[in-house]
Parts: structure tokens; sequence; C-alpha cells
């Protein structure tokens, strides 16, 4: 089944990537706005009979980007597409995985429904928040990590004197992944979250003094848990060079201004999400166009992606 790669506005660089490494083009499509706001979309009849895959991450603004998605594969099903998958590096409302308060609603299930109701038949994710979504979602789910590719970036970056850092118990399992790979020893930060952009630390579990800090997370949003992290940290006598590492780059809200006041030494995250050059940030990006790109063309050949 011939493979054709289509590229919604939440990063359309990336999808070219992955589509000149499966030796193909972007299949481009219409996209245009009525007076109302409405989103109107329409995709070429070369869709007919293909291996659609529609690369689209559901960054900010996540509602747009979600719908661009539903309709587009609307559009797709309806043009006579053979198979369809959603490639969705960042997945948002991913957070939303429970109820904390009475009367909210689970936003993750939400989203995993509308996939699954859709045309779509398979979901390629990169680092969910939380595993458990796989259970949300009533369609197979290929859940990809960019942690082997993050790690091997960080190789030689790393010394003696480096340990990773969780900076809160969500990113337990994450920083021990990090800590096979790399080999360095693992320190916990305690935090509890006051508000959506506030955290508070009230502990740290493990040996800081003198060493140098690698935070790992799944994702920096605003940045409030990596500068109270940074700052417990350096109260507890770390080196002032500290490392940030993590697979979604929002930076949304204060982000910025938050990490330009850290002591930051580098800042390596992926482009699941389009990642702007910013002056006053040692960053780094590391691309998910490989691993995606084999992905996909074992998908389209029925290979085993073990």
């Amino acid at each position: 089944m011939k493979l054709v790669v289509i590229g919604g506005s939440g990063n359309l660089s990336l999808a070219e990537s992955i589509a000149g490494r499966l030796g193909t083009r972007v299949c481009p499509f219409e996209a245009n706005r009525f007076p109302d706001g409405e989103l109107h979309v329409e995709v070429p009849a070369t869709v007919r009979g293909g291996d659609v895959y529609l690369v689209q991450p559901t960054g900010p603004p996540v509602d747009g980007h979600l719908m661009e998605l539903l309709l587009l594969a609307d559009a797709c099903r309806r043009a006579g597409a053979g198979r369809l998958t959603a490639v969705v590096p960042y997945l948002g409302y991913a957070r939303q995985d429970r109820r904390v308060n009475k009367g909210e609603a689970v936003g993750a299930r939400v989203v995993a429904d509308l996939l699954g109701v859709g045309a779509f038949e398979r979901i390629v994710a990169v680092d969910l928040h939380n595993v458990s979504l796989e259970g949300f979602f009533g369609i197979p789910l290929e859940h990809l990590s960019a942690v082997p590719l993050l790690a091997s970036a960080l190789e030689g970056l790393v010394t003696d004197k480096s340990v990773l850092v969780a900076p809160d118990l969500g990113a337990v399992k994450l920083a021990e992944r990090y800590a096979e790979l790399l080999h360095r020893p693992i320190t916990i930060v305690h935090k509890t979250r006051l508000s959506g952009e506030e955290v508070r630390v009230y502990g740290i579990v493990g040996e800081v003094a003198g060493r140098t800090p690698v935070i790992v997370d799944d994702m920096v949003s605003t940045a409030g848990t990596i500068e109270a992290a940074a700052a417990a940290l350096s109260a507890a006598g770390c080196l002032r060079e500290i490392t940030v590492v993590a697979s979604h780059a929002l930076l949304v809200g204060p982000a910025l201004r938050r990490l330009s006041t850290l002591p930051l030494k580098r800042l390596l995250v992926t482009d699941s999400l389009p990642v702007a050059e910013h002056g006053s940030l040692p960053l780094q990006v590391v691309s998910l166009a490989p691993m995606l790109a084999e992905t996909l063309a074992r998908l389209n050949g029925g290979e085993s992606m073990s």
C-alpha cells in the first residue's frame, strides 16, 4: 500500500523531515477558515487507496490543532484512504488523566474517545504524560519514547559528578530509565502543586551537594516545576551547572522568563513541537524524525515494532 504523509499545521517541519527520510514528500492539503472561524480542510484525491499518516502534535493552540487533525482524518476517509494512522508526537490534554476535584472532566479520556471514534485505525504517540493512558484508547496505540535518543545526546556530557534528578514523584520512573542508560545515581524532589503555574518543594531525597544536576521530565510547560526544583537543588549545595532534559518543549506562559534566570548549562529537548530559537537559552534539539520515519516504514510494511 502506498505510503502517504500529511503534515498538519502543528509541526509541518517535522512531517517534512519524516517524509524526506522515507523518500517521499508531504502530501499538501487546503485549509481555510470561514468568517465565523470554522475550519475547512480538503485533501487531494491522491490519498485514495493509500496508507495515510497524519503527523499532527496537538500542542498550543491545542483545541485548534486537535480539530484540524479530526477534520483531516474525516476528509481522508471520505477521499478513500486505504488506512489511516494519527502520528501525534505530543498529545494535548494528556495531563488531565484523572479527577482531582469533584465536577472536573477527564480531558484525556475525551480526546482518546474523539480519536478512537474517528477514521483512525492506529495512533502513534511519543512519551505520553502517563503510560496508563494507553488504556483510554479503543484502537491500537504505538507508544514510542524519546528517552534513548535524549540519553544518547547526553553521553559524553555527563560526568562522575552528574546526578539525575526527578523533579517530582511522577518523574521517578523516567529518571530510572535515564539512570539505566547513563549509569548515574538518582535524586528525587518532593513537591506539591499550588496551581497550574506554581509549585512548592518540601524535600529532596538523595545527595546533590557538589554534584551537577540533570533534571529530567516528560515536558517543560510553564517551567514552574523546573524552577522550584532548581532552587531546592541550589539550596542543597549542587554545582551551578544545571541541565534540563525533556521530550516536549511547550515553553508557555512564564517559562522563558523562569528558565532565563536559572544557572542553565543546557536545555535538551526534541522537536515533537516547534521550538523557536531563544538567544537567552542554551537550547539543544534532538529530532524525532529518524525514529518516527522508521516507525512509519515498519507499520507500512507490516513489520515488527520491537
